[in-house]
């Protein structure tokens, strides 16, 4: 189920305090900054925002991507949160479906179930939740 942009699991919202407290952050950073700036601004703003806010984060982690249980390689998301969400930054105008595409098949190939793909560059906020969960293997607790 898909409800304003955002993927529902079963009845509730998989981590979503912890999603509530992360997409506070990106408001608050757009909000301040506008979307004049490049990435590496964004990056670095949330960076303290999710200080302040007290989120535990990695910046720049390496993901093994996993294909039959095997690394077949590497992806650094911008951050990961709480070892639990990806998320991705654009500041381009336009996002195109790829960004979003990628995200997908990260979460497909990663042992992480939510990521969140957030465009800065345009005059609106945008802020992309997905959800991947089908059949998991049991050496990819998360």
């Amino acid at each position: 189920m898909v409800e304003r942009g955002i993927e529902l699991t079963g009845d509730a919202l998989l981590y979503s305090d912890l999603s509530y407290k992360v997409r506070g952050c990106f408001y608050e950073v757009y909000n301040d900054l506008g979307p004049a700036h490049k990435e590496q601004v964004y990056h670095e703003s949330l960076k303290v925002a999710f200080d302040e806010k007290k989120i535990n984060f990695e910046s720049k982690k390496k993901v093994q991507i996993l294909f039959k249980d095997k690394k077949v390689g590497v992806y650094e998301p911008d951050f990961v949160i709480e070892s639990k969400i990806i998320v991705e930054i654009k500041s381009v105008l336009n996002m195109p479906k790829v960004f979003e595409n990628q995200l997908y098949y990260y979460l497909k190939g990663s042992i992480y179930k939510v990521g969140f793909l957030v465009n800065f560059g345009n005059e609106h906020l945008d802020i992309r939740r997905r959800v991947y969960d089908k059949l998991r293997s049991t050496t990819h607790p998360r």
